[in-house]
């Protein structure tokens, strides 16, 4: 390969990756899921092989480029509109401790042992499993957690400043997405579909289809956002 050739090469696998990274969004660097990972590893060893194999035509290995990074963006259009599909390709979160208890089945699943919990809670400025009330293992391999409340920063009722309503539920809960109601989150919750229609219909919304996202908050409130709301 001379050295035109290996600078041609070189200039058009990144002017490539260039395009194609900022069509895919920044999803790939921000908030990267396993698949997000594996996806940005295959399209660096493609462009790779585009720049030191010259037994890959420029044409080939552009059309790889280009092939590889359409099937990424549907896969990430169907990520974001079906919540099985999403939770088929990226999972789900899981909860590692609750209630101050650590669920072994759960730990096991997402291959942790106790020493990297511990090491993820010390990212978070927690150096003991007893002033942790929950834990949430998320899908982009970060760790939520929830304090106790004596480990908590002063609330409103330590300053003594009147509160309006009382948490009914340790943290707040999503019950719709997308349109489609969460069934499990709502059992969870010890709620039906009845009371949530009731409770879209005291908000003025006459169809589940029409939220985009909906969570029950620690008082027991329903929070809404509507399709269509904040789009310019």
């Amino acid at each position: 390969m001379s050295i035109l050739e290996l600078a041609v090469r070189i200039a058009i696998a990144f002017l490539t990756m260039l395009v194609l990274t900022r069509m895919m969004g920044r999803k790939e660097l921000s908030q990267m899921t396993f698949f997000n990972f594996v996806s940005g590893i295959a399209i660096g060893s493609i462009g790779a092989t585009l720049v030191v194999n010259s037994n890959l035509s420029i044409r080939n290995g552009v059309l790889a480029l280009v092939g590889w990074s359409i099937f990424t963006i549907i896969t990430g259009i169907i990520d974001i509109r079906s919540k099985k599909a999403r939770t088929a390709i990226e999972g789900q979160p899981i909860i590692l401790i609750k209630n101050g208890q650590i669920m072994e089945k759960e730990l096991k699943k997402v291959r942790l042992d106790v020493d990297a919990l511990n090491a993820l809670l010390r990212e978070k400025n927690v150096f003991s499993l007893s002033d942790v009330d929950y834990a949430i293992f998320e899908t982009d391999g970060k760790l939520s957690v929830m304090k106790q409340e004596s480990k908590q920063p002063p609330t409103k009722s330590d300053l003594n400043i009147p509160q309006n309503k009382s948490n009914v539920y340790s943290f707040s809960t999503e019950v719709i997405t997308d349109g489609q109601v969460i069934t499990s989150n709502l059992k969870k919750l010890n709620l039906d579909k009845q009371w949530l229609e009731q409770q879209l219909h005291l908000l003025g919304v006459d169809s589940v289809s029409d939220v985009f996202y909906a969570e029950v908050q620690k008082d027991g409130t329903l929070h809404i956002d509507n399709k269509g709301e904040n789009q310019h």
